[in-house]
């Protein structure tokens, strides 16, 4: 029986997994592409940088908290800081739908180049292709960044006790595309986090924290980064449900909608694997900038040597956080 490619295979959960390993990894198998982070560090001329590239695709391309071209440059930014890399350089490449508004386009570009700027941020190179009305949906825009690595960054050194932070709520991001694209009543506080996170990876990084290992939890949220970083690094690890923050409309609407926070997308959020004795450093540090007042220490790695991601339930109890499978919110980024 034929198979064919479905929307869950964009989800960043299991299937997304299965595709990029038996398709991709395995006809482009290389040291570098073998890790499989969201960047890969390479030496030029004698430094070493990080190199990432991205698709966006989202629908709606205009959301509360963001576009299509500021998530753009911070999707891209996100993947670079979260290998302890600078970003310096970004590609933008444009597929335009013919009959998209100029003033539209005009007002996406300005966002890119605002969020650049804002991060200091070079936009050096790019390309247009203008596809046939019906050919795709209004925009779609590809990236590549390169960043300068302040520090090397592996899951290989993640240890048994380190401790899991992350700088804010979770699911805004996944959540208002979805009220968005739905056009939910009432549901208008729900934001976007799109947001460059540089900026307090460079704060942990500048005060000498022991900081391990660092991903942002996108597709497939922290359900999805938690698999990937156990499998990766061979231990299991261990969250709190009551310790991971997330709003009263978010937590609301997933009630409603019966969709697990954790498995909804992020665009401004970072997992932080820390050494044990530096974490309540770190956890003020975070607390220190004004977007994260409300970082949290949400988990440890274990000892036990079986990849798997464990949640303590608020109701006390624990189970197996698994990897996603369908995408229950297929186009967020």
């Amino acid at each position: 029986m034929k198979e064919y490619i479905s929307l869950s295979h964009g989800s960043g959960g299991a299937l997304t997994r299965k595709l990029v390993h038996e398709i991709f990894a395995a006809a482009f198998d290389n040291a570098y592409l073998r890790k499989l982070d969201d960047a890969s560090v390479v030496t030029l001329a004698g430094g070493r940088y990080a190199m990432t590239t991205d698709s966006f695709v989202v629908d709606p391309i205009v959301f509360p908290g963001g576009d299509i071209g500021k998530l753009a440059v911070c999707g891209t930014v996100n993947d670079l800081a979260s290998c302890g890399a600078e970003p310096k350089y970004l590609s933008a490449s444009f597929v335009i739908e013919e009959g998209f508004a100029l003033g539209s386009l005009r007002t996406i570009v300005s966002s890119m180049a605002r969020e650049a700027r804002e991060q200091k941020t070079a936009i050096v190179t790019g390309d247009t292709k203008v596809v046939p009305r019906g050919k795709a949906d209004k925009l779609f825009i590809n990236t590549t960044g390169i960043g300068f690595v302040h520090k090397l960054l592996d899951t290989k050194k993640i240890r048994p006790g380190d401790k899991i932070l992350i700088n804010g709520p979770v699911a805004q991001h996944g959540l208002s595309i979805l009220a968005s694209r739905q056009g939910f009543e009432g549901r208008t506080s729900i934001k976007s986090d799109c947001k460059s996170l540089w900026g307090i990876v460079k704060l942990l990084l500048q005060e000498h924290v022991d900081v391990h290992f660092m991903r942002d939890p996108t597709r497939g949220g922290v359900s999805a980064a938690a698999n990937e970083i156990a499998q990766s690094c061979g231990f299991s690890l261990a969250l709190l449900e009551k310790r991971i923050p997330a709003t009263a409309s978010c937590r609301s609407l997933c009630e409603i909608l019966g969709l697990e926070p954790l498995d909804i997308a992020n665009e401004g959020k970072m997992l932080f694997f820390v050494g044990e004795s530096d974490a309540p450093k770190a956890l003020r540090l975070l607390r220190s900038v004004p977007s994260c007042r409300q970082a949290a220490l949400i988990g440890e790695v274990l000892s036990e040597k079986k990849s798997k991601v464990y949640l303590e339930t608020s109701a006390g109890g624990s189970r197996v956080l698994g990897m996603p499978v369908t995408d229950a919110i297929p186009r967020i980024c």
